[in-house]
């Protein structure tokens, strides 16, 4: 595990009486995903886990240390990481309550030192503190070891922070000090540091790009930099190649200022089978609607704007809105909005992605004086809905054979726990939340009437 500068034994640097006049921090955290599904079942901790959809589609969100040794991570395809990892690959599904709330905690822990945050993510940020003004790269250690410090005590999760001259420095330096460490680029090595980086690490520097460059010799941010700034231009187009020319020299006065309010909150979910039924998409839609509404709630927000967006079997995407007279976050009400754009897939063609977004973002909530004709579902819906057996998504005792790995369930006598396992008539949960430790598994029948469903934020108790 890596370890702070300020770490007792760890010999002084050479350059830690260096001062700059910015210093700019990239807060990233570890791993979050993974790392938070580990907190909060601890029998994880150690083991290589998989964050995602289990299904032939499915695509990891978020790997563990112990899961990136095999070469898994983010955004490959499940199969191949379980293929890479083998039998003692752990799949979850993404949680995403439990990551916004400990995503608020940490940035709430942050701001209580360090007042404005550029927020990039869920698990990421960058900080200019006002008390580094003029700082020595000893004092600048000293300060991101207690800003990582602080996030472990208030959140049990580990941050990598990284800190330079300006933004670019910073991030490289995160990416440096992963997994759980801090690393401090001083003015006197920066350009040493850059001058060696492969030209892909400059931001803004995409696959294009690199290529362009690689075709002409230029492998390196070094190279890059050394090259005029109006062959830089002349390459990679005026502003831009001007632009990552100053940064592959370390020039970088970008200013650090809090993000502006997203302009839409939505959620979206890619099956495994292609939905080929208008009864199938509905079902979909409305799951759909109500994990943005989850995300809408949180923001405190209303909408008046309803996105659907379908991605059909040959990639291509179709997307239709409607607009309520009103901004409400009303969930029966942004549902029904949502299954006035369904398309019959019979008409469309097979879907494989189904989103749901909310847009025209107020903090004014108004109501509707004809709510019953706002919330009036399709015909179609409204019969089918009077024959419709399946449980809702909050139903507390699913069908059996409908537990799944990864699901938070609860016992009146065991308390919170989670599902391993399930089959066969019976379905086995570990008991455990992040202030347990790893707990017992046991196993039930698949229908007993004591095991239900349960809040997943209950694993953060």
């Amino acid at each position: 595990m890596r370890t702070d500068a300020t770490t007792a034994g760890v010999p002084a640097r050479a350059d830690a009486a260096v001062t700059a006049r910015r210093w700019v921090l990239h807060i990233d955290m570890d791993a979050f995903f993974a790392s938070a599904e580990q907190l909060t079942r601890p029998t994880l901790r150690g083991r290589p886990v998989l964050v995602g959809g289990a299904g032939q589609r499915g695509v990891v969100a978020g790997a563990s240390y112990e899961a990136r040794v095999y070469g898994a991570r983010s955004a490959m395809p499940m199969h191949q990481a379980r293929r890479l990892i083998g039998v003692s690959a752990v799949v979850v599904p993404p949680r995403g309550a439990v990551y916004s709330v400990l995503s608020a905690q940490v940035f709430d822990t942050l701001r209580s030192r360090i007042p404005v945050l550029e927020t990039l993510s869920f698990d990421e940020a960058f900080a200019e503190p006002a008390e580094l003004v003029g700082a020595s790269v000893a004092q600048v250690e000293e300060y991101c070891a207690m800003l990582r410090a602080l996030v472990d005590a208030r959140t049990g999760l580990t941050a990598s922070i990284g800190a330079g001259t300006g933004k670019q420095l910073a991030k490289i330096g995160s990416g440096l000090a992963k997994p759980d460490g801090m690393r401090v680029i001083s003015p006197a090595e920066q350009g040493e540091l850059l001058a060696g980086l492969p030209v892909r690490k400059l931001w803004g520097i995409g696959p294009v790009a690199e290529s362009r460059l690689r075709s002409l010799g230029i492998e390196t941010v070094g190279a890059f930099a050394a090259l005029p700034e109006s062959e830089a231009a002349s390459i990679l187009g005026g502003s831009m190649g001007a632009a990552l020319h100053r940064l592959a020299r370390g020039i970088d006065d970008r200013p650090v200022t809090e993000r502006a309010e997203a302009k839409q909150i939505s959620a979206e979910n890619t099956y495994e089978r292609d939905i080929v039924t208008l009864p199938d998409l509905r079902t979909a839609i409305t799951a759909m609607a109500a994990s943005a509404h989850r995300r809408l709630e949180r923001d405190g927000r209303a909408a008046r704007t309803v996105v659907l967006k379908l991605k059909k079997s040959d990639m291509s995407i179709v997307t239709r809105s409607f607009t309520l007279p009103y901004a409400t976050a009303d969930l029966a009400t942004l549902s029904a909005a949502a299954q006035r754009s369904a398309i019959d897939p019979t008409e469309l063609g097979p879907i494989r992605l189904v989103g749901v977004g909310y847009g025209g973002l107020s903090l004014v909530r108004q109501e509707s004086l004809f709510p019953e004709l706002d919330q009036a579902v399709p015909e179609d819906l409204a019969a089918e809905a009077v024959e419709d057996t399946t449980p809702p998504p909050d139903d507390p005792h699913p069908p059996a054979g409908q537990w799944f790995p990864g699901m938070d369930v609860s016992h009146p006598e065991f308390g919170h726990g989670w599902v391993q396992g399930a089959g066969y008539g019976v379905v086995t949960v570990r008991f455990e939340t992040s202030s347990t430790g790893p707990g017992p598994a046991r196993t039930f029948p698949a229908d007993d009437e004591h095991l239900t469903r349960a809040d997943p934020l209950a694993s953060l108790s």
